[in-house]
């Protein structure tokens, strides 16, 4: 698509527990999505709004997931709200099979996701929720210290694909406004960035968070954060599932809603809660016209 194009943009509007997305289905890569572009769709006021897009590609025709497309067939090529690149977004994986099911490319039951943080296992439940296979935690020795209006917190290092900084407060209000990222020391832990989740506890194996986002400031939710904080809050309380055998189960409020997040002895992952679609349209091609956008071959419609 050039500054000339006039053919519209196939969008569609999701949200998983208010963690909202930009959905742009374009199964053959058709579509170039320069950080720019992403900024203004996402941009709530002058585009149309949301915490990160979703580019729904065919893992095959992804130069970043060919080498998944053996073991599932759609790429989830995630976008933060400010145009960069993330490797994984747990809220996003879950809209994005839900949008998959929505558009007739898979019924419910599993479904397999590649994304840049590898293959995601998603069960469409008949329920409306959706449960993910969110894969393991890493616990990287090396933590970080979060400062706040001068109260400052130790931060757990978790890594669910992506990086984040896990701390725990008496009062979520002590995040602040969470506009511009928490200051941590020492950065070198986290070179690309990090999500940082600050915890309060609201009742057992029950917290409650808030989480600054890399390229997104506050979110609504956060699904790798959400794991995240229920793996460091089991640590926390002493308990490892690998060591006594038994899965163990957190629930964890989001401002968005409730996500539950199940640790199991191999260290997989399983993270339930709702995602769904809200609106489907097409971008004005006279805003497409600035330029921000182009294409290789032509504009995906939305079932391809």
């Amino acid at each position: 698509m050039t500054s000339t194009q006039t053919s519209p943009l196939p969008f569609l509007k999701g949200h998983g527990t208010e963690n909202d997305f930009v959905i742009v289905p374009d199964a053959e890569n058709a579509v170039d999505l320069p950080p720019a572009l992403v900024a203004r769709l996402c941009d709530r006021r002058a585009g149309i709004g949301g915490d990160g897009l979703l580019h729904v590609v065919r893992s095959a025709a992804h130069p970043d997931a060919r080498h998944l497309a053996d073991e599932a067939e759609w790429f989830m090529d995630y976008r933060n709200a400010d145009g960069s690149v993330a490797e994984m977004c747990g809220n996003g994986v879950r809209v994005f099979a839900r949008y998959l099911e929505h558009a007739g490319h898979v019924t419910a039951g599993e479904v397999a996701v590649a994304t840049r943080g590898g293959v995601k296992y998603v069960h469409l439940d008949k329920d409306g929720s959706v449960t993910v296979a969110m894969g393991r935690a890493v616990l990287p020795e090396d933590g970080v210290t979060v400062t706040v209006d001068g109260r400052s917190w130790p931060a757990r290092n978790v890594n669910m694909g992506n990086p984040h900084a896990v701390a725990f407060v008496e009062d979520l209000d002590h995040a602040g406004n969470l506009y511009d990222e928490p200051p941590y020391e020492p950065a070198a832990v986290y070179p690309d960035g990090v999500n940082i989740e600050f915890v309060a506890d609201r009742g057992p194996r029950h917290v409650a968070m808030r989480v600054h986002e890399r390229g997104a400031a506050e979110t609504r939710s956060c699904g790798t954060g959400a794991c995240a904080v229920a793996v460091a809050t089991a640590r926390r309380d002493g308990v490892d599932p690998a060591e006594s055998g038994t899965p163990v189960t957190y629930t964890v409020d989001v401002l968005g809603g409730t996500l539950v997040i199940t640790e199991h002895p191999d260290g997989r992952i399983d993270m339930t809660g709702p995602a769904v679609i809200v609106a489907e349209g097409t971008v004005d091609p006279a805003w497409l016209g600035s330029g921000d956008v182009t294409a290789r071959d032509g504009i995906e419609t939305v079932n391809d």
